[in-house]
């Protein structure tokens, strides 16, 4: 699904119209406002969103995207009739993963469009681990557990990224003491199953897939 933030209808119906006989699903909005709404149910692969818009310009609406836990990773492209380097400067430095200036051509769009997704998808796919229901992106580093978002701390965060990373393996409390404490850290090993505990709190019901192996450490996914 491709979001379309355009609120010159002729345009924004012809770029859904392109997007749509491209194989491309999308669908189209007026404002940041309505932009924000549909986002609530649904998130999309890709986001189209001008910079002078009605309300909210473009440029607060990419900001409020970035800072948004679940949003960071959606790739944004910027659409604008301004093409001078300051304005693509700040859209770039604001977030946006491209900026094609109108008037454009549709082929040209949907060109970058695949770039932009190819370019994004492969990086994503690579960070991203799963396992039942929690999903884990090590680049965005966000954590997902029956669909919603999950708070974690930064050892939390790196504690449940090393245990994806390595299906099916225990790892010892001294391997995750040497791992995500260091070397040199001069903590017991009760560290780890204080973080154990918190963590699977933190994921609820999801945090079964967290095994305890006795008198070892834990693992994810069971033996191989």
């Amino acid at each position: 699904m491709i979001y379309c933030v355009e609120d010159d209808g002729s345009i924004r119906e012809l770029i859904v119209y392109t997007l749509s006989n491209t194989g491309f699903e999308a669908e189209g909005f007026a404002s940041g406002e309505e932009l924000f709404k549909a986002l609530d149910s649904r998130m999309p692969d890709l986001i189209l969103l001008d910079i002078m818009l009605p309300g909210e310009d473009g440029i607060s609406i990419l900001k409020r995207l970035r800072k948004a836990v679940c949003d960071r990773q959606i790739p944004i492209i910027m659409l604008t009739a301004k093409g001078t380097e300051y304005d693509k400067v700040i859209g770039l430095d604001s977030g946006a993963d491209d900026y094609i200036t109108k008037p454009f051509g549709m082929m040209e769009l949907i060109s970058r469009i695949k770039a932009v997704l190819r370019r994004t998808d492969s990086g994503a796919k690579a960070d991203e681990y799963n396992f039942g229901s929690v999903r884990l992106n090590a680049r965005a580093r966000t954590v997902f557990a029956d669909g919603k978002v999950v708070e974690l701390t930064l050892k939390e965060f790196e504690l449940l990224h090393l245990l994806m990373k390595n299906p099916g393996s225990v790892m010892t409390r001294d391997m995750l003491l040497e791992n995500i404490w260091g070397y040199d850290y001069g903590g017991e090993t009760r560290t780890v199953d204080v973080h154990i505990r918190t963590l699977r709190q933190k994921l609820g019901s999801a945090g079964e897939i967290i095994e305890t192996v006795r008198g070892v450490g834990y693992r994810i996914g069971g033996a191989k």
